[in-house]
């Protein structure tokens, strides 16, 4: 705590006070005594004044200890329920005010704590007649989010400035996917409030947006741009801009922002090139074949050609027919392997794809369909088209040949496959039969494919086979197929952390713009922060000890993004102490095959581009920080916040700037403490709770904060 002047003014107030009384009695008493009667007095006092000053010591430090502690509990307390107060001004769910002092400060601090009961039931009324009003305005947010949510399309939406206001599940699982390796700490490419430009090319970006403004100036009712772009990962990306205007906004209003559509086109682009060369190939080929083809026939129509020469030009025309042969099976064949793979699996209730099933064979066969044996709990990873197709052409068959108009589709687990069957009552068929159709072209209704039911269910990694239940007097063919989830990509709910859905908009970002002023002189309320912590080996920096965990969370608009965050153990390359290990929990076998500092800093620095950097006592972690700058080439210059001094600035009567002190006084619950992901949000939830005190204080922008900053005690502790 800061030591106040009244306070050491209390403590040597006894000691002036006696010496003052002492000198004042001694010239008293010497001025009513003769000479002789004081050199007598000074005789008698001379061999025992130390005895004298011993006993105005004890007596001043007596007096001073007692008139200090009187100070602290009296005088003191006062300010130290005002700076709670300012808490309890700030924050509706701050702790109650302690009574503390003497019984009119202890009476004050109860008829405050019933004041801010009633304002904070008077505000709960409050909030609940607005939530009542924004009842619809909040289903429309819901509906957008439930919309984002579910779209297949990979959709981001930025300000000006190019900074993330919005994205879906979709758009952030394809930039996981297009991410060069797996991500260091678990961060993200894209997060709100960071900019596109981590991801993109600024200057393509750029242009599409002065595309899109000219043709608004053209007068265009949708104006939109495209692009392709790679990746570092060698992926490709088709990019489709279209504006974001306010509403009513004319064509002469400038734009909010700007909505980006992405599709990885990789994949298709290889296609297309593929059948492409296939086709160039083709023609080529055959071109040359047919020239010589006809050349040969043309030189057969001589009478005069003798047998010798006809049997060779026969030769070349048998060659190259075979030849052309040749390259048209193996089109076929690398066709019919496009085609296997052309459409995706999707996950899929097998109740519906059997459902679709019965009314394809009823529609184009005219048989009866029963499926009552279907369990309808189960999730198939399929293509229904082409597994309908094949279900089809089985009925078909069994129609064709047998004339069986009553089949039944059955579905059940099977271990971590699903059993399909198709059923119908027994009939003598041989194994011949059912490879023949299993090996046929699929004939389903009109349509005609190459593809074979084999080919089917080798694309569902599956098998069919045929039985005979001669108790239940059936026959079946029996097809297994997978389960969704087995091999399945991540889905939405893959990728959220926590029970409830992150927060993946904020058009409060609409608002916000990196054009309006200097950092320093932008208000906090206004800026980005990566707040962070870190784990060590030890508490010296410059005598070797070292970062074994970073953690870090995003506070973006004022508001702390939980799911935006970083989380990475360190290989220290050197032993932990039984002390470190003993507070924050890590083995030495959980550091064995993680990454070097030398990979992770780079990573957290990428992290935290953009932002101020927030940490509790900063000094500590940003020595550690500094000491890699030179071996991992990365320098971190953006400016730093530390909530210890800050806490200093705003409580500077308080007895502790610990993080547990300062999130209790400030009602923030402390939790996953001593580990760095955990110190971070407990320090994040923290620094949000102090910028209204900092406001109230008159401190709104960065630059007075880390001015008033500098200026507190605690400013001049060093690592």
């Amino acid at each position: 705590m800061k030591v106040d002047g009244r306070e050491i003014a209390a403590a040597l107030a006894p000691a002036a006070l006696l010496a003052l009384v002492l000198g004042a009695v001694a010239g008293l008493l010497a001025a009513t005594l003769t000479p002789a009667e004081r050199a007598a007095l000074w005789a008698l006092l001379e061999p025992r004044l130390a005895l004298v000053l011993m006993g105005w010591l004890v007596a001043s430090l007596l007096a001073g200890w007692a008139l200090r502690a009187a100070w602290l509990h009296f005088g003191a307390a006062p300010g130290r329920i005002a700076e709670a107060l300012q808490v309890v001004l700030a924050n509706d769910d701050a702790p109650r005010l302690p009574p503390q002092g003497s019984a009119g400060s202890r009476a004050l601090a109860v008829a405050v704590n019933a004041l801010v009961l009633q304002r904070r039931t008077l505000r709960e009324g409050i909030a609940q007649k607005v939530a009542e009003a924004s009842l619809e305005v909040a289903q429309e947010r819901n509906r957008l989010a439930a919309l984002m949510a579910e779209l297949t399309q990979s959709v981001v939406v930025c300000n000006l400035d190019g900074r993330i206001l919005l994205y879906n599940a979709r758009a952030r699982l394809q930039f996981r996917a297009l991410a060069d390796g797996q991500a260091v700490g678990g961060a993200e490419s894209i997060g709100l409030g960071r900019s596109i430009y981590a991801v993109l090319d600024r200057r393509l970006v750029a242009h599409a947006l002065e595309a899109v403004q000219q043709r608004l100036q053209r007068g265009a009712a949708h104006p939109s741009a495209q692009f392709v772009t790679g990746t570092q990962g060698g992926q490709l990306l088709r990019v489709q801009m279209s504006p974001v205007k306010a509403p009513g906004a004319g064509a002469d209003q400038p734009l909010n922002g700007f909505v980006l559509m992405l599709d990885n086109i990789t994949r298709v682009l290889a296609e297309d090139t593929a059948r492409d060369r296939l086709v160039q190939t083709l023609t080529e080929g055959h071109r040359g074949a047919l020239g010589n083809v006809q050349a040969a026939v043309e030189l057969l129509d001589d009478p005069a050609l003798d047998g010798a020469t006809r049997e060779r030009f026969l030769g070349v025309i048998r060659d190259e027919v075979a030849a052309m042969s040749r390259r048209l099976n193996e089109a076929a064949e690398q066709g019919l392997r496009s085609l296997k793979t052309r459409w995706p699996l999707e996950d899929m209730l097998g109740a519906d794809l059997v459902a679709a099933a019965a009314r394809r064979i009823e529609t184009q066969l005219g048989a009866r369909v029963i499926a009552t044996e279907v369990d309808g709990q189960l999730w198939l990873k399929v293509d229904s088209y082409s597994l309908i197709q094949a279900l089809l052409h089985l009925a078909g068959r069994l129609s064709e040949e047998y004339d069986i108009k009553r089949v039944q589709l059955r579905l059940a687990a099977a271990g971590d496959k699903a059993q399909l069957d198709l059923v119908w009552a027994v009939q003598a068929m041989s194994t011949e039969t059912v490879t023949a159709w299993e090996t046929e072209p699929i004939k389903a209704g009109d349509d005609r494919s190459p593809l074979t039911v084999r080919d089917v269910l080798e694309r569902h990694a599956g098998t069919l086979w045929f039985e005979r239940a001669r108790v239940r007097q059936e026959a079946f063919f029996r097809l297994l197929l997978p389960l969704a989830g087995e091999g399945a990509p991540l889905e939405t709910a893959d990728v959220m952390r926590g029970d409830s859905r992150p927060e993946f908009y904020d058009f409060d970002l609409f608002a916000q713009s990196d054009r309006g002023g200097a950092l320093a002189e932008r208000l906090l309320s206004e800026l980005s922060y990566t707040v962070f912590d870190t784990e060590t080996t030890g508490l010296e920096p410059a005598a070797g000890d070292e970062i074994i965990q970073l953690g870090a969370t995003r506070i973006v608009a004022a508001k702390l993004r939980r799911q935006d965050c970083f989380d990475q153990l360190v290989d220290p390359q050197r032993p932990l102490s039984a002390a470190g290990i003993a507070i924050h929990g890590i083995e030495p076998e959980q550091l064995r095959g993680q990454p070097l500092i030398g990979t992770v800093l780079p990573a957290f620095h990428a992290f935290a581009a953009d932002t101020v950097l927030v940490a509790h006592n900063a000094a500590f972690d940003m020595r550690f920080l500094q000491l890699k700058e030179a071996s991992t080439g990365v320098r971190f210059e953006q400016p730093v916040l530390d909530t210890l001094l800050l806490s200093a600035v705003i409580h500077p009567q308080q007895d502790s700037h610990r993080l547990e002190a300062i999130a209790e006084r400030l009602g923030v619950p402390v939790l996953g403490r001593h580990t760095a992901l955990g110190d971070a949000m407990v320090t994040a939830e923290v620094f949000l709770k102090m910028l209204p005190l900092l406001q109230a204080m008159g401190l709104t922008t960065l630059a007075q904060a880390l001015e008033a900053s500098r200026q507190t005690y605690l400013a001049r502790v060093a690592y």
